[in-house]
């Protein structure tokens, strides 16, 4: 078997689909396909079930899994110390990332990293926090960025500015038109969520205990798995949902959504890395670019919901 093989199992294995484990490994499902073929062939052994369209893992490929990333892990290891023998020449950098910091923060970083060291190679996975805590303990990720707080006792983590959540809902809700809210108030409205795992969803549900306020009182009305579907689930008037301003902004903009006047504490993203893994110039050197102490960065997470404070009047 070859690196090549081990590399297009493991995506397949993640994706469970070929035509979107061939999207992200830039190859053609054919190829996918024919590569994964030669690969059950080679050992004798079906990796995965073709049910219909759909694929899944046999009992084999599930445990072949843990072993061919555990492989890649080393040769990425290998590779990335030879490249730091080159100094910010060459190399290359495995990150994963959570949806809203993938889509709307992560961008302009790697854009300035690249502008720095044009011949270090950069890969994004996009994943929700459960996901990307795991590539970066697994050593699939060589840093991973999240939303949520994560306790894993394998990783360092470092806080950095991230964005504010904010409470919308299509304009024409009934909600739209109040001049206050509490924090109660939310448990009248249907709410669109992110799925269990995402770290705006968590942070949202740590937000509400602070205040004293149990989580699965909310009237929920959809999950949904991307931060794009819930704004147009809400933007179609399907109910509430508390999101990054980030997210929020091009739909506050143009009027299909509103805020609703709650406010939410400013929160941090975190950047993950393993604490034992090797930790490559290239990956201190995107440290550095974005690395600021991390003092009060639990705390404004985990800060309690709250009205607006009005202006005094002069």
């Amino acid at each position: 078997m070859t690196l090549e093989q081990l590399k297009v199992f493991v995506a397949v294995a993640r994706a469970l689909h070929m035509t979107r484990a061939a999207e992200g490994l830039h190859m053609t499902q054919s190829a996918v396909s024919a590569s994964v073929a030669a690969l059950e062939a080679s050992c004798g052994v079906a990796l995965f079930h073709r049910v219909g369209r759909r694929i899944e893992l046999t009992e084999a490929g599930h445990a072949f899994v843990p072993e061919a990333e555990a492989v890649l892990a080393r040769a990425a290891a290998a590779e990335t110390v030879l490249a730091d023998l080159s100094g910010l020449r060459r190399g290359r950098l495995a990150l994963e990332a959570s949806q809203t910091i993938a889509n709307y923060w992560l961008g302009p970083v790697l854009n300035r990293f690249h502008k720095l060291y044009p011949d270090i190679a950069l890969s994004v996975v996009i994943g929700n926090t459960t996901q990307v805590t795991a590539a970066v303990r697994e050593g699939a990720a060589d840093l991973g960025f999240v939303e949520g707080e994560v306790e894993e006792p394998l990783l360092a983590r470092t806080a950095v500015p991230g964005d504010r959540l904010v409470l919308v809902a299509a304009a024409s809700s009934p909600f739209a038109a109040r001049r206050t809210l509490t924090p109660a108030d939310m448990f009248e409205m249907p709410f669109v969520l992110r799925e269990p795992g995402s770290g705006t969803r968590q942070v949202f549900e740590d937000a509400l205990r602070a205040s004293g306020l149990d989580p699965a009182g909310l009237k929920v009305a959809l999950e949904l798995p991307s931060n794009e579907a819930v704004v147009s689930a809400v933007a179609a008037g399907a109910g509430a949902t508390v999101i990054s301003d980030l997210v929020a902004a091009a739909g506050l903009a143009t009027g299909t959504l509103r805020q609703l006047p709650l406010t939410f504490p400013a929160r941090r993203f975190y950047v993950l890395r393993h604490a034992d893994r090797y930790h490559s110039r290239a990956a201190q050197a995107l440290m550095a670019l974005i690395r600021e102490p991390a003092a009060g960065a639990t705390a404004a997470a985990a800060a309690p919901v709250s009205r607006p404070r009005s202006r005094a009047r002069r």
